[in-house]
């Protein structure tokens, strides 16, 4: 009796782990894994333990009865990435298509919610047609389920996207709600709303790269934080990502030896900024000689890039830097780099990361484009982000540093706790040019020679301003400090401040603008 229950468990066991082999060959002819095949990809060997492995669809509609399946279409469970713990679920696209019912979603939101009880990551692998249609309203209370625990894990612990195949419908707003998602190049199609829908309603034609591929996610929606080209380099990104982040908003970060020394000085620095202040040149130059060699990884690299946002180590202390690069729109905040910067900004905080920016901004990105589009309300979720984040906040002020964007990119007045300038720093409300056209109007009007005369005003403005000392003396600069001795400095501001404490008024929750 008890051989034949044992054989019987193992029949059920060989039958969950062999999927129906004309849908493996379709999945494989589409450049995809199999689900099975993405996790042992992302797991170290031999960890992986699977929960609830045999759940299935509860309903008998459209013979759903017939076709049940061990596991409903996602395999859910916990393991181990270089060690680490994680718990982590896989939509499986050859049993209905990855659809999500009743059962696959309580699945998902198991596993969410084990991850967010023990403290440790969570990794969804999401391949999928979108709600069940056969199960009616059932599915779609389970994607909403999905939703909910994503949202309740949100800052408790990092969660992780990879979209590797469609992700469709409401199920779309899933990896979304995510702190992170990852996309790959022809594998990844999401959308709210597919192509024949599209030409139903507005009559416009569009194939599914076009509408919701990888490309589109990470430079034009800005939905994918990464985009990778190819399934082994999305698992690979994935790794790397995961040695940044804490297990959880309480847990140590993951400090690691990485050789690099932190009174390593780098003279290049002093000269990196051009003499000629319209000239640019390239931040990331600048991350790449303070931070530890090798460790820059750049969050949302191609969307909004006049702001560089990357996790680097300092001394192996991970850490979030958020830069102005001057090579796109001369540094100018618009509408995308606003949002870009403020939620990595509150997810940083989130998980107490200390938060470095370096500042070179002219400011804000004019132009009725921007403005109608809600320059206004996007630009303020940045001074939201940096006004209500606690983490350890330093900024490094390398050029310009002008108008309201000065304030916005980690200004003291924005609660940061030290502030470094370098010698090259200007600090003015707005450029010498400007400020002399509009303080000088009348005296220049009077003038005999106002050309003369606007450039010695110009001079003076520049001596009177745009240099970091009348900051400094004001307090609002801690110190102005050689760009060689950068790193130092930032190493030793990072490790006195990584036990920060800063009281705020107990409130239920801010109201960041939309």
């Amino acid at each position: 009796m008890v051989l034949e229950k044992l054989r019987e468990l193992e029949e059920l066991r060989k039958r969950l782990s062999s999927p129906d082999p004309e849908k493996a060959k379709r999945q494989h002819a589409k450049g995809k894994l199999l689900a099975r095949e993405r996790l042992e990809m992302l797991l170290d060997p031999g960890s992986f333990e699977e929960i609830q492995w045999l759940a299935t669809t509860r309903s008998t509609l459209f013979g759903l009865d017939k076709k049940k399946v061990p596991g409903d279409g996602v395999i859910a469970g916990y393991g181990k990435v270089n060690g680490r713990p994680v718990y982590v679920f896989v939509q499986d696209f050859t049993v209905m298509g990855g659809s999500i019912g009743e059962a696959h979603a309580e699945k998902i939101v198991r596993t969410i919610e084990l991850a967010t009880k023990s403290g440790v990551p969570v990794i969804g692998i999401w391949d999928s047609g979108g709600a069940r249609i056969q199960e009616g309203v059932a599915s779609l209370h389970g994607v909403g389920r999905i939703m909910k625990a994503i949202v309740d894990a949100s800052g408790v612990i990092p969660q992780i996207s990879l979209v590797l195949g469609p992700a469709a419908g409401g199920a779309a707003y899933a990896p979304a709600l995510m702190d992170f998602t990852v996309v790959v190049d022809n594998v990844t199609y999401l959308f709210v709303t597919g192509p024949e829908v599209v030409k139903e309603v507005t009559g416009e034609e569009i194939d599914f790269e076009g509408l919701g591929g990888a490309r589109v996610h990470s430079q034009i929606s800005g939905v994918a934080h990464f985009r990778a080209g190819s399934e082994e380099e999305a698992f690979s990104l994935t790794k790397k990502l995961l040695t940044y982040l804490p297990d959880n908003n309480e847990a140590p970060l993951p400090v690691i030896n990485t050789s690099d020394p932190v009174d390593r000085v780098d003279k290049e620095l002093d000269s990196i900024v051009p003499e000629d202040p319209m000239r640019s040149y390239d931040m990331r130059m600048v991350l790449e000689k303070v931070f530890d060699k090798g460790s820059l990884l750049e969050v949302h690299r191609e969307w909004g890039q006049s702001i560089i946002t990357a996790f680097a180590r300092l001394g192996g202390i991970p850490v979030c830097i958020v830069a102005s690069q001057p090579l796109i729109m001369s540094g100018a905040i618009d509408i995308n780099a606003s949002c870009k910067a403020a939620r990595f900004v509150r997810f940083c905080d989130a998980f107490n990361l200390p938060i470095i920016t370096f500042v070179d901004v002219p400011g804000y990105m004019p132009g009725t484009q921007q403005e109608h589009g809600g320059i206004i309300r996007h630009g303020a979720k940045m001074l939201y982000a940096y006004s209500e984040a606690t983490s350890p906040k330093i900024t490094v002020i390398v050029r310009k540093a002008y108008g309201g964007a000065y304030i916005s990119m980690g200004s003291r007045s924005m609660g940061a706790d030290i502030v470094f300038a370098w010698p090259t720093a200007e600090i003015a409300v707005m450029g010498a040019e400007a400020a002399v056209r509009i303080l000088y109007r009348k005296q220049l009007a009077r003038s005999p020679n106002p050309e003369e005369e606007k450039k010695k005003l110009v001079e003076e403005f520049k001596k009177t301003f745009l240099n970091p000392y009348r900051a400094a003396e004001l307090g609002l600069v801690d110190d102005v400090i050689a760009p060689r001795e950068t790193r130092q400095k930032l190493y030793r501001a990072v490790t006195i401040l990584l036990k920060k404490r800063e009281w705020r008024p107990p409130r239920k929750h801010g109201n960041i603008p939309l």
